[in-house]
């Protein structure tokens, strides 16, 4: 499947409905929907992609709802379970098994190619670019789903690196678009590997 411009993976959505639901039941799930306008995607979820600005509504709907540290919570934990279906489903059993044997820079090199990749499923309309390093880097220039310090994304980055390259991973998030820089950047060192 190749990159479908303006539309993101539906797991912007439907994880981040289940992290809602989490932090405080279908109620406030429902709430937060609502206020983005998109009860009809929490009534019927998403099962492809979605339009990068329905998930940019209800990210931004998630910050402006709550309180900002459950707002945060909810991003990450979005992010986490992002990374987590990530890995259980839509990363080859074989794929995984190798990465998670390789030398960490290596393996990490061979996941940011398959970021790079598959890029347009997190980052839409953005462009995105990767660099071995060291650290590791991910860029993302206009980036759709920006917030504040992404931390959906960090934590999707987290998960990944984590889980298949070095499990002592350090994400660092120095520049944001939210916050007037022309591209998010996220280091991803494994130096503790």
């Amino acid at each position: 499947m190749g990159a479908q411009p303006g539309r993101v993976g539906p797991n912007a959505i439907l994880q981040s409905r289940e992290a809602l639901e989490a932090l405080g039941g279908v109620e406030l799930a429902v709430r937060v929907f609502e206020a983005a306008g998109l009860l009809p995607l929490y009534d019927v979820p998403p099962v492809e992609m979605v339009p990068q600005d329905k998930a940019m509504a209800l990210h931004r709907a998630i910050r402006a709802a709550l309180p900002e540290d459950e707002a945060l919570w909810a991003a990450r934990e979005g992010g986490y379970r992002t990374g987590r279906y990530i890995l259980a489903k839509r990363i080859p059993k074989f794929a995984r098994e190798m990465l998670q044997i390789l030398p960490a820079p290596l393996a990490g090199r061979l996941l940011l190619k398959a970021i790079q990749k598959h890029a347009w499923t997190f980052a839409g309309t953005g462009r995105v670019i990767t660099a071995p390093g060291p650290p590791m880097e991910i860029v993302i220039e206009d980036n759709p789903l920006a917030q504040p310090g992404c931390p959906w994304h960090g934590s999707v980055f987290e998960t990944l690196f984590g889980r298949l390259v070095a499990p002592h991973v350090r994400v660092s998030h120095p520049a944001c678009c939210a916050t007037g820089a022309p591209a998010c950047r996220f280091l991803i060192d494994i130096s503790g590997a």
